[in-house]
């Protein structure tokens, strides 16, 4: 004998009522999309709520940063450096965001890499920019310490990968940070740095934790 109650046929939801239930879910994946999302990560305020909360600036900072990264890739591509991470369509990359929030479940977990230890130093001049990227999968953490010796850096760590992307922290006149960084997604994670001063600068990066691989990427 079970004691489960089956529900009855009554009990069950209607067509219809699956239809407003996604109908529903898609207006509010929209809201937060229109309101949250874009302003936050592409500085897009079409309601001008994320100008009200702050999240249009944040937006704009991430923006310039990442058409700086854009620009030193394409000189890089016309040189004879190849640039080892492409940069993702951000516009696939708002509908993968919709999708994976509202249709689909989590891919499987991989298995964790093995923990490790580095330490590089790169040397910036005025105007330079330079990215370096972790491989993680979803949940890794890893313990980091950045210093700059010379004067100060502008800074974007984020991550990307499968369709997704997010900016994790960011400064602007920043003489070194550190912290743990936990991926929240596959893909690659790490840290954008910018010199904007008169100097030539070096910054000294110092990583420890869960990763397959670390690489400069610019």
């Amino acid at each position: 004998m079970y004691n489960t109650d089956i529900p009855t046929r009554a009990e069950l939801p209607t067509s219809a009522q699956l239809l407003r239930s996604t109908f529903m879910a898609i207006v509010a994946a929209t809201a937060i999309l229109v309101s949250i999302v874009l302003p936050a990560e592409y500085a897009i305020d079409p309601t001008g709520i994320g100008r009200m909360l702050g999240l249009a600036e944040m937006g704009e900072i991430k923006a310039q940063l990442a058409a700086e990264a854009e620009k030193d890739r394409t000189a890089g591509q016309q040189g004879a450096v190849p640039v080892a991470v492409p940069t993702p369509d951000r516009r696939s990359g708002l509908l993968d965001w919709l999708f994976a929030e509202f249709l689909v479940s989590p891919a499987a977990a991989q298995t964790t890499p093995a923990r490790r230890n580095d330490e590089m130093s790169i040397t910036l001049k005025p105007g330079e920019g330079a990215e370096v990227k972790m491989v993680m999968i979803q949940g890794a953490k890893v313990n980091f310490s950045w210093a700059v010796t010379g004067g100060v850096v502008n800074f974007d760590l984020h991550g990307d990968g499968g369709g997704q992307e997010t900016s994790y922290q960011k400064g602007r006149g920043v003489p070194g940070a550190d912290g743990v960084l936990e991926a929240a997604f596959d893909g690659n994670h790490g840290w954008f740095w910018r010199n904007r001063g008169t100097s030539d600068v070096t910054v000294t990066l110092r990583t420890s934790g869960s990763y397959a691989e670390i690489k400069r990427a610019l």
